[in-house]
């Protein structure tokens, strides 16, 4: 969380509800807003000219959701879709950033913000890129869970995307997805329950 729910709302934040497929930004808009996830999953993507859906990154509860955004004159370069119910508190960027400017030492968590995006970045495209598609899968499920804050404990976290959406994480197309769910779950590696992914 990088910035308290309270502290947003008693400078004007407020909160707004998303169902699943709703977007929060679109790709080319004008960055005006701070948004912060109170629960929920967000994912930010793109499309390429074919249509293939791009997913960057999948935020949890408690990300703020583009907040980088905020300090340059760009236009978003992906969009923010809801993956599940969402909560999320939403506040124009010009009080925010009039709030900084008085209380300068929060800076210090706008940093620490910033590079927790910028090392689940890395994190991500280190998993992905060098790896089987076994272990591309098992990684990004495991840094998932861990990131919901799930133990160890096998098939306890239920995985909130589709085939298609892991597919389109970890740059495998969704027919071999499919087949390579089949093979974790023939290892024991995820359980399936009514079509869901329990990891």
């Amino acid at each position: 969380m990088l910035f308290k729910e309270e502290l947003l709302r008693s400078i004007g934040a407020v909160e707004q509800h998303y169902n699943p497929g709703d977007y929060i930004f679109h790709e080319g808009a004008n960055p005006k807003f701070y948004f912060q996830l109170v629960n929920g999953d967000v994912k930010l993507n793109n499309y390429n000219s074919s249509g293939k859906e791009f997913i960057q990154s999948i935020l949890t509860s408690k990300d703020p959701v583009g907040e980088y955004m905020l300090y340059t004159e760009n236009m978003y370069p992906m969009n923010a879709v809801a993956i599940t119910n969402c909560t999320i508190i939403k506040l124009c960027s010009n009080k925010l950033l009039h709030y900084l400017d008085q209380n300068p030492n929060l800076y210090v968590d706008l940093c620490k913000s910033l590079s927790k995006h910028l090392y689940r970045k890395f994190v991500l495209m280190q998993k992905i890129s060098c790896h089987s598609a076994v272990e591309r899968l098992k990684e990004v499920l495991e840094l998932m869970k861990q990131e919901h804050g799930n133990t160890a404990t096998p098939f306890t976290f239920e995985v909130p995307m589709t085939r298609q959406q892991l597919g389109s994480l970890t740059g495998l197309c969704v027919e071999t997805t499919i087949r390579v769910i089949k093979k974790m779950e023939r290892e024991k590696i995820v359980r399936i329950v009514n079509r869901k992914i329990l990891y």
